[in-house]
């Protein structure tokens, strides 16, 4: 069932399927959000990966089906910097991009705390739809979302005009995890095991790129594709390894008493050290309405410090905005987490160009783009508070 999912309210929603040359897709200007059905790094993977398998061709069809719908959307349905509401505040959409949990939880201390509404804004919470919340960014449905650097590099190298304006946490805190009597201990261990993953050409890269550093190669690996189906379940019944973020499902592993592996992929290449999440907005958001950007970024920012510093009363927000959560696994995963928000940087949200020009690197060489990234563009440190 397609929900919309405005504080804590759970809300029917009819899609709309647009046909295009690479089929049905959704409708994102009819359909709000839906309470996604994938993990967090597969949702929006799952999406692209499907059209990645059927070629380029077809991908930079998807695309250009994108780009179509981001002209319309801003030819008739931007909502950023144009409305009030009755007491005055700017609305502003903000779009996850999945289940509500620590990664964002700066975004919710900044709601109930009041930081928004101290910055003159009105910001709507909601859960991304179908087409993901890279692509309701990107046709102006919402000002802001959660991204990731991998598919902001994607969207840009096909004139998607996507923007990081801050990094979430510093490094790359996901990786590769096994039960351990599993027996995968590092990438060599992967040859002859079955990898459960969601079905993008850049999951086969990563682990073909880890392998041969301890001389094996991906092709004696098994790749399924899992869909939606949770580690647990998978590493139990289908398959021995899969991609997972260490701050949710590590912690859920660690509360259930099941040990795991976890090969952290910054841990064998700068170039995988990537920001993954980050808060994304459009160009056109940042051209015409730089100061709503400053401003929310300004909440945000002051959001993750609070969580920084204090992760206990950070965690208590996040539960009591989301009841549906797992207070026990919020608790531990914040715990876990906000150290590694800010980590050595010189303030929350900094990104590197060096950064970003190193994953581009790692996946042009490896043919996953069809043209190198202008890096610098990718990414502005320029709305973040000093």
């Amino acid at each position: 069932m397609l929900v919309e999912i405005i504080s804590g309210r759970y809300r029917p929603l009819e899609p709309d399927l647009v046909e295009t040359s690479v089929g049905n897709i959704p409708d994102i200007f009819y359909m709000k959000c839906m309470y996604p059905r994938l993990n967090g790094l597969g949702f929006f993977h799952g999406l692209i990966g499907q059209y990645q398998k059927l070629g380029r061709d077809t991908m930079k069809k998807f695309w250009l089906v994108l780009g179509a719908i981001i002209l319309l959307g801003a030819a008739g349905c931007s909502s950023g910097g144009d409305s009030n509401n009755e007491a005055g505040l700017e609305k502003v959409t903000f779009v996850l991009d999945w289940t509500p949990n620590t990664n964002h939880t700066g975004i919710y201390v900044a709601d109930e705390e009041g930081y928004f509404e101290e910055e003159g804004l009105d910001v709507e919470i909601v859960m991304p739809g179908e087409a993901g919340a890279d692509q309701t960014v990107a046709s102006g449905q919402a000002d802001f979302g959660v991204s990731y650097q991998e598919s902001i590099t994607e969207a840009r190298v096909q004139d998607i005009p996507l923007v990081s304006i801050a990094a979430v946490i510093q490094h790359n805190t996901s990786g590769l995890a096994a039960p351990v009597e599993k027996g995968i201990q590092s990438p060599k261990d992967f040859a002859g095991k079955t990898y459960g993953g969601w079905g993008a050409p850049v999951e086969e890269a990563v682990l073909d790129a880890l392998m041969k550093q301890e001389g094996e190669s991906v092709s004696d690996v098994e790749i399924i594709n899992i869909g939606n189906t949770d580690f647990f379940t998978a590493v139990e019944r289908d398959v021995d390894f899969a991609w997972i973020y260490y701050a949710w499902t590590g912690i859920e592993a660690e509360l259930r008493g099941e040990e795991i592996d976890m090969i952290y992929l910054n841990e064998y290449s700068d170039k995988l050290d990537y920001y993954t999440p980050v808060i994304s907005t459009s160009e056109k958001m940042i051209e015409e309405n730089p100061e709503t950007v400053e401003k929310f970024l300004a909440a945000v920012s002051r959001g993750y410090q609070f969580a920084i510093d204090n992760p206990a009363d950070a965690a208590n927000i996040l539960i009591e905005s989301v009841p549906d959560l797992d207070a026990e696994l919020v608790k531990a995963s914040q715990e876990w987490l906000s150290p590694r928000y800010q980590d050595e940087a010189s303030r929350w949200g900094e990104q590197s160009a060096a950064v970003w020009q190193n994953y581009a690197d790692f996946m042009y060489e490896n043919d996953l783009l069809e043209r190198e990234l202008e890096a610098d563009k990718a990414f502005t440190n320029q709305f973040l508070p000093e």
